[in-house]
């Protein structure tokens, strides 16, 4: 007599309830960290905010009012004669222009010359880029005040001086850049040149053509920091130029401080007048710098 073993019924329902269980606990252990990564941001920003903030308000403040005890962030009496004195006291509308002259001019050649070096030292294997690379490094290790006087000297004998051009040649290339543009063509893969090598695309052609849209994201990031840095910068303008016509909007705004006093209500709208082309180009650039799709043209 043989017996036949009867298939064994699975019992899944405690394994189904198991994945579940672990899904859930996975899910909302993501959940805790969102929450704390956000949290985190959120306070991160109040702090540095806050004090901006109150920058901000106090500059609507009369000067009567800004060391008045309590201290208030909001202003009882809000008012903009400190920005029309402001405005008034120096020629901000000529120190505007030249401003931009300078931000518009150096950012569209700091961008143009960083993306062609970062080019030629990411696909070109060459002993010498790698040297030249380390040198464009190094110059990160120096405080800038260290090169002020040396290239004070050689713009002043190239006969730059008291000019718009001794202040945007020195600042064209800039070590962040370079770097930036060299680690992004690092990431695009080498398949794609060699493609339109065959193809017969000459070089400059592959550079225009190929590498340039690629980098449209990195090259708007640039363009709005390397914008920052000089409508914020003071001291080289501050060295190279003496005529009042071509003072930027940062010696004009230490034009205002005077020598025995400080009328901290035109200081404040001043400075927050010069804050808004700033605020103006984050807010145009930073859609296509966050939608831009780093990845485009290249297949997995």
């Amino acid at each position: 007599m043989t017996t036949t073993d009867m298939p064994r019924k699975v019992d899944t329902g405690s394994g189904r309830g198991v994945s579940k269980k672990r899904t859930g606990k996975a899910r909302s252990g993501g959940l805790r960290q969102a929450v704390s990564a956000t949290a985190l941001l959120w306070f991160m920003a109040c702090l540095y905010g806050i004090p901006v903030l109150w920058f901000v308000l106090s500059s609507f403040k009369p000067a009567s009012d800004l060391f008045s005890y309590p201290l208030t962030l909001v202003p009882h009496n809000p008012t903009l004669s400190g920005f029309k004195a402001a405005w008034d006291s120096a020629n901000f509308s000529q120190y505007f222009i030249n401003t931009a002259l300078v931000c518009v001019i150096t950012t569209i050649l700091t961008v143009g010359v960083s993306c062609c070096t970062g080019y030629a030292l990411a696909k070109y294997d060459n002993r010498w880029l790698k040297a030249f690379f380390l040198c464009i490094l190094a110059t990160t290790m120096l405080p800038g005040e260290v090169m002020l006087a040396p290239s004070f000297l050689v713009v002043r004998d190239l006969g730059l001086y008291n000019s718009f051009a001794g202040i945007i040649l020195p600042a064209v290339l800039t070590a962040t850049g370079c770097f930036m543009f060299r680690q992004f063509f690092l990431t695009v893969p080498d398949e794609l040149v060699e493609a339109a090598r065959i193809d017969g695309a000459k070089e400059l052609s592959i550079f225009v053509r190929i590498m340039v849209p690629l980098s449209r994201p990195i090259m708007l990031t640039l363009a709005i920091l390397s914008f920052q840095w000089r409508w914020n910068d003071y001291i080289w303008p501050l060295l190279m130029l003496n005529d009042p016509d071509k003072f930027t909007v940062q010696i004009g705004i230490q034009s205002i401080v005077g020598a025995e006093n400080i009328n901290w209500s035109v200081l404040l709208g001043a400075s927050v007048i010069s804050m808004i082309p700033l605020i103006a180009i984050f807010l145009v650039f930073q859609k296509y710098v966050m939608g831009a799709d780093i990845n485009a043209g290249l297949k997995d």
